[in-house]
């Protein structure tokens, strides 16, 4: 007989009965009857019952093992008696009545508990991570992870992609995020950085003629940390392809995409492929107040600016007036409730940093508040008439500029929804959010920059490069969103060395800073380089949505916590002073006070 086992925890069954057997694990939950002592005892693989009486043999070594403690259990399958079945357990028919135990290793008070699921605070479950760990979802999730890579893997190969890795020491790169830089031990002074992306290594790769690459790639960026991003480092399905249009890119990952989510959605619906919706950057801004709309969500905006033209409404109309907009965000059914709804949403938006969320709340056809008892009857009566409002909906209002306007109607939008109970938890909706703008303003700089990828390839080319205003060019850039998560990004890139000249002279880079920033890349498209683009899948975010889970940290191995922390390894630390001369550095603290 094996030393730890003849079977797994989770696979034995009434059908073993009377057979001699041998199990290995963590003692899940001890349980005395006073003449029975019960454990849960539980693997990788699943839970088993091990009972042992008050006389029996090894009664004083499984009456004495604490919580986590690993054993060997030797005995013999016995048939639970029907009022003892657990329906909810696959071994729930069946128990081993215990002959023989050895302890492996003996566990310590625990400082956290493994069984159930309760709330723990999160520097006590990233210190004991190896305990939390053990915990049912937590462990499910970290499976369900590593089984949903394996499906992208196996999808991207059947659509013809090869899986190529490319380098985790390279140069700075604008991604968009700080880098995590590694100092040089040879070249004093100098520094490479660790990859936010492979962005121009899989160009690179196209160039070089491989056509369809993809890669599981480790990302790492210096970013403050929040819900759906950790901090350090990520990892996404990456991938490239020649001879392509945006079209063609979507028409292959679509397949892939809904393929995988479809297998793990257990049972929910997902957009199949081919019926993603391809929206406009434009037309999300307006109708949804986001590039990242979750269309689960039944609520629309729409752009009521030119009915407070010269509105009774004094505040509104001085908004259009000085070139505001008016954006309405429909409310189903909820005029038929009371008003504390309506105060309460108008005081949620104050309490975001806005200045307030006007509202027209109609109850029983007859439309009431501020903004109806000002801007008229008739006008009102147009404007819900419009709106397609019902005898008992209500509507709110966001003004200001677009920009703020729109962000305070996507938000509005989404928390409107979920007061009301709107959203269909039981879907995953996907769609594409296409024609990007190619350039934004920054406000802070007072300069021109890239809005998307800067190795993104505008929509008509040099000409439209060399045109008057390029704030009206769009790029071929898109991404893929799903429940109002962004959980890819992508476009066909520029592989034009005139024309990436041009894109960059425009943010203030001249041909000289293209050549020394990206050499490698400016240099391969001189010499014959394939129209291409791509996309990179957020993995950690498609897990994340797949697991119901509402944390990046409860679908990651060992993540850091909100200061960036791993509090289970203790980095980051200090490095001695012969680290330090070595690399050529020295550190500098920062100013106190």
């Amino acid at each position: 007989m094996h030393a730890y086992r003849t079977h797994l925890c989770g696979e034995l069954r009434a059908s073993h009965a009377g057979e001699t057997v041998r199990v290995s694990g963590w003692v899940h939950r001890k349980r005395d009857h006073g003449d029975l002592v019960f454990i849960d005892l539980r693997d990788h693989y699943g839970m088993v019952q091990i009972v042992t009486e008050v006389d029996g043999p090894v009664f004083s070594v499984i009456e004495s093992l604490k919580p986590e403690s690993v054993v060997t259990i030797t005995g013999t399958v016995e048939v639970r008696a029907k009022e003892a079945v657990n329906p909810n357990l696959p071994t729930g028919e069946m128990e081993i009545r215990a002959a023989d135990a050895v302890v492996l290793s003996a566990a310590q008070e625990l400082p956290l508990p493994v069984a159930g699921e309760q709330e723990y605070p999160e520097d006590v479950r990233l210190r004991y991570r190896f305990l939390d760990l053990r915990r049912e979802t937590l462990h499910a999730n970290i499976v369900k992870r590593t089984r949903v890579i394996s499906d992208m893997r196996r999808r991207m190969e059947a659509a013809g992609f090869t899986e190529y890795s490319t380098p985790i020491l390279t140069a700075s790169s604008p991604e968009g995020a700080r880098d995590f830089l590694v100092p040089s031990r040879i070249h004093a002074g100098k520094f490479y950085a660790l990859p936010q992306a492979p962005q121009q290594y899989k160009q690179l790769l196209m160039v070089a003629g491989f056509d369809r690459y993809f890669q599981i790639a480790p990302c790492f960026r210096d970013e403050d940390p929040r819900a759906d991003r950790l901090p350090g480092e990520f990892y996404q399905l990456d991938l490239e392809m020649s001879f392509v249009t945006q079209e063609d890119i979507w028409n292959t990952l679509e397949p892939v995409m809904s393929g995988v989510m479809e297998t793990f959605a257990e049972g929910k619906h997902v957009t199949p492929a081919g019926e993603w919706p391809r929206i406009p950057y434009d037309e999300a801004m307006l109708k949804y107040g986001s590039d990242k709309p979750d269309l689960r969500n039944p609520i629309l905006i729409t752009d009521v600016t030119e009915h407070f033209v010269g509105s009774g409404f004094g505040i509104f109309a001085s908004i259009v007036e000085s070139g505001g907009v008016i954006r309405a965000i429909p409310a189903p059914g909820a005029g038929a409730g009371s008003r504390k709804f309506f105060d309460e949403m108008n005081n949620w938006a104050r309490s975001e940093g806005f200045s307030g969320l006007g509202y027209i709340n109609i109850k029983d056809g007859e439309p009431g508040g501020p903004i109806a008892k000002n801007h008229g009857p008739e006008a009102t009566a147009k404007l819900i008439a419009a709106l397609g409002l019902g005898a008992n909906d209500g509507v709110f209002f966001a003004a200001g500029k677009v920009d703020q306007a729109a962000k305070l109607a996507g938000l509005a939008r989404t928390r409107a929804a979920e007061q009301l109970d709107l959203i269909d938890k039981d879907r995953f909706e996907l769609c594409w959010i296409v024609d990007f703008p190619f350039y934004e303003w920054d406000e802070d700089e007072k300069k021109l920059d890239f809005s998307h990828n800067p190795f993104s390839m505008p929509q008509g080319g040099l000409e439209a490069l060399q045109g008057s205003d390029p704030l009206a060019i769009k790029a071929y850039q898109y991404d893929a969103v799903c429940n109002g998560y962004e959980i890819a990004s992508g476009s066909i890139r520029n592989h034009l060395p005139e024309t990436m000249v041009a894109a960059f002279e425009k943010v203030g880079l001249s041909k000289a800073d293209v050549e020394e920033r990206f050499g490698g890349l400016y240099r391969a498209f001189q010499y014959g380089a394939p129209p291409h683009g791509g996309a990179a899948f957020g993995v950690d975010r498609i897990v994340m949505l797949l697991c119901g889970a509402q944390n990046l940290r409860e679908i990651t191995l060992f993540p850091m916590n909100q200061r960036a922390e791993d509090l289970l390894m203790g980095a980051p630390s200090s490095a001695s002073l012969k680290q330090l001369r070595e690399l050529h550095i020295r550190v500098v603290e920062p100013q106190k006070g």
